[in-house]
């Protein structure tokens, strides 16, 4: 099993989402963050005011997904994500030992 987390532009999400649940993910965890890769941040007006936002809203993806679906799942993500513009995200993938559903106790894939 691995967790694949995908750091992605805010206006991705349901594009990432749908792709995702036509490959069989069954569910994911999204969280909202800030953050700044090699763009460092950008020039906004308000008001008149010039503003330097160092930090771009992201969100960030989580997934736990077997192992054969992990290429695809990535795939699925580089393609729904990108825009060809800087800043498009990032993806991580980890190692996962076990999982343990709380409710029912099942754990391994049976608890994805």
């Amino acid at each position: 099993m691995k967790k694949v987390e995908a750091i992605i532009k805010p206006f991705k999400l349901d594009d990432v989402k749908k792709a995702l649940n036509e490959l069989g993910v069954q569910g994911m965890t999204v969280t909202e963050v800030k953050g700044f890769g090699r763009q460092k941040g950008h020039l906004e007006f308000y008001r008149g005011a010039e503003y330097d936002v160092n930090f771009v809203p992201k969100l960030k993806i989580e997934i736990v997904i077997p192992d054969t679906l992990v290429d695809q799942a990535i795939s699925v993500i580089q393609k729904e994500a990108k825009t060809g513009e800087i800043g498009d995200g990032k993806i991580f993938v980890y190692p996962i030992e076990n999982i343990i559903r709380i409710r029912t106790g099942e754990s391994g894939e049976d608890a994805i």
